[in-house]
């Protein structure tokens, strides 16, 4: 287990994409919690539950096989509302295919929400 537990999640559903598993067990936090919901809501992952092993507890989560690269963003840059483009094209394959995950006033959200709520944050990690 690394320093960072967004890093070890990402990596772990990464790996268990590439060796085909339909699920992995992840450690728990609230941001986990949260980034694994906006990979829900844009059809990366299925269903996660928390699994309480009587200390911060675990997910499971459910792979649906879409993930072809996932990862962190270090250092968390600030992306202002102009900004999302440049932040695409750094680190996403292509125009509308995959996700930026943002921390913003509003919550975590990936960036097509970001620009919907016309709000800028710090940038988490991504996802295609």
């Amino acid at each position: 287990m690394l320093q960072d537990a967004l890093a070890d999640v990402l990596n772990v559903i990464k790996n268990a994409e590439k060796i085909g598993q339909k699920e992995c067990v992840t450690p728990a936090s609230k941001l986990v919690k949260s980034v694994l919901q906006v990979l829900q809501d844009n059809s990366y992952i299925g269903a996660y539950e928390l699994v309480d092993n009587g200390k911060s507890g675990k997910f499971k989560v459910e792979l649906k096989g879409n993930i072809i690269d996932c990862n962190v963003v270090k250092p968390r840059f600030a992306v202002g509302v102009e900004e999302f483009e440049k932040w695409e094209k750094r680190f996403l394959p292509a125009h509308n295919i995959g996700v930026l995950i943002m921390s913003t006033p509003k919550g975590v959200v990936d960036h097509k929400k970001a620009k919907g709520l016309h709000v800028g944050g710090k940038l988490l990690a991504f996802c295609y």
